[in-house]
């Protein structure tokens, strides 16, 4: 493959197809998403859907053709979805009475049902999520980050007032950096995006942004308190305990396929994926080495040692039905394809009763390949997967802070952006942000939630600080 040095988006964009995660649709920005990355999704899916449930959400799910007219009714969010949409104006050999858009995003048609469903205080908060798969016209696709089609989930939520809307919003937040962290070993920041980063028709976007092994930041899910213009253009209200008609806040928050893409770039090198054990397809792979008898008695050994494997509850694949293949054909891939612990067995170990593992980064310097006892390996396993993975989420932080400094000046700003993430001054300004974009290509990411109150002259305009703090500004996906 191209060296990430040399050509990360090649890199990039070669890994994924090799490693059998993803194919090209048949319509260009499409995705077909191979049974190895769905697999990823799968683990990403099944955790975060289980932190929905106990929080109180209820899935359901909503047409993915929405009237045209919905989207106009409010103004901030159809302006800002029009470049991306995709309309259907015939269906049934007849042209349409209405336009009907492919749904980018689900506020709209939720909106119409959640005014149909809320009548009193009582029936708030109303929590909903939906699993779906959304469309938004994309003109440069990449796999997984930007494409056509991409799935996702969304979470769409009613309540009684700002407050308990902004614990909705923030909640949400907080799973998705959870999520990232336990799960994909990304140490992402959470902040809120500036005025001109914000969601079409949101009063507050909250953000968590990684640092990709380029130094870019990529967007990993977001999540939206929308105040009362969703309420007002549908009509969501409520009769509140005094009687009065109230009109209910709203929020939405969503994560997609996207996540993917944010591991492959957060652990991958050289050559090829790193997966962190929590959400590698396999955790562990068994290759059987010999030819002929000695082939078919390391074999059986090692499909008997997969199945004590599997009872620890490891996701083990035994690769034992290529024999056209040598193992270290079989060595390569299964490092290229990121498989975070690999196991060789031949005659010789099995004479001595031990198996040889390999991580597939050393998770110590000067760490290679080592031999454990048979009897001993399987109930080894789950604390070498947890220090693995607890290894690429310390590696990915120090990176992250390696390339990260506070600037004040214009050019150290200009310097800092080109391979990492400068914190600045920003007088908060869509205008400046132009700007800066226009001249280094980089945007603010976020205003850190946990960063601490500072202020100064905007890094690039010199007006006062708009935040109290310092903004992340960062080349994006």
């Amino acid at each position: 493959m191209t060296p990430q040095s040399e050509d990360f988006s090649a890199w990039y964009n070669e890994l994924v197809v090799r490693a059998q995660l993803v194919d090209r649709g048949p319509v260009r920005g499409t995705m077909v998403i191979r049974p190895y990355g769905y697999r990823v999704w799968e683990l990403l899916q099944a955790d975060l859907d289980r932190r929905i449930k106990e929080a109180g959400h209820d899935n359901a799910c909503f047409p993915m053709f929405i009237p045209e007219s919905y989207l106009k009714r409010e103004a901030e969010h159809v302006e800002g979805f029009s470049p991306e949409l995709a309309v259907v104006t015939i269906a049934g050999g007849k042209e349409l009475e209405e336009p009907l858009v492919v749904r980018p995003t689900s506020e709209t048609v939720i909106g119409e049902y959640m005014a149909k469903w809320i009548d009193s205080h009582r029936d708030l908060p109303l929590l909903l999520n939906q699993w779906a798969n959304v469309v938004r016209w994309e003109m440069r696709p990449r796999m997984f980050l930007r494409t056509t089609e991409f799935l996702w989930q969304e979470g769409h939520t009613a309540h009684a007032d700002e407050d308990d809307a902004m614990r909705e919003t923030m909640w949400a937040l907080d799973a998705y950096a959870a999520v990232a962290r336990d799960l994909a070993a990304m140490p992402v920041v959470p902040g809120e995006k500036t005025p001109g980063e914000r969601f079409a028709g949101a009063v507050r976007t909250y953000t968590i942004e990684g640092m990709m092994r380029d130094g870019r930041a990529l967007q990993a899910g977001t999540s939206h308190y929308l105040g009362t213009n969703f309420a007002k253009a549908f009509e969501i209200q409520y009769q509140d305990e005094a009687g009065a008609l109230t009109l209910a806040h709203t929020t939405s928050w969503g994560m997609s396929t996207r996540m993917i893409g944010g591991v492959i770039m957060t652990h991958g090198d050289d050559k090829g994926l790193v997966l962190p054990p929590r959400l590698a397809p396999y955790q562990v792979v068994i290759v059987p080495i010999g030819r002929k008898e000695q082939g078919e008695e390391a074999a059986a050994e090692a499909r008997r040692l997969g199945a004590a494997i599997k009872a620890m509850g490891i996701r083990v694949h035994v690769d034992d039905n290529r024999p056209q293949l040598s193992p270290g054909f079989k060595f390569n891939e299964w490092e290229m394809r990121g498989v975070p612990v690999r196991i060789e067995l031949g005659k010789r170990d099995i004479e001595a009763g031990v198996a040889t593992l390999a991580r597939r980064l050393p998770t110590v310097e000067g760490q290679g390949k080592e031999q454990i006892p048979l009897d001993k390996l399987p109930e080894l396993l789950p604390g070498i997967l947890a220090e693995f993975q607890a290894f690429l989420l310390a590696r990915a932080e120090a990176f992250r802070e390696e390339h990260t400094a506070d600037v004040d000046g214009w050019d150290a700003f200009a310097e800092q952006v080109s391979g990492g993430w400068a914190r600045a001054f920003h007088c908060g300004r869509t205008e400046c942000e132009d700007e800066i974009k226009a001249e280094t290509a980089a945007t603010p990411r976020c205003i850190p939630l946990e960063a601490p109150a500072e202020s100064g002259a905007c890094v690039k305009c010199g007006q006062p600080s708009a935040y109290g703090k310092r903004v992340i500004f960062g080349k994006a996906y």
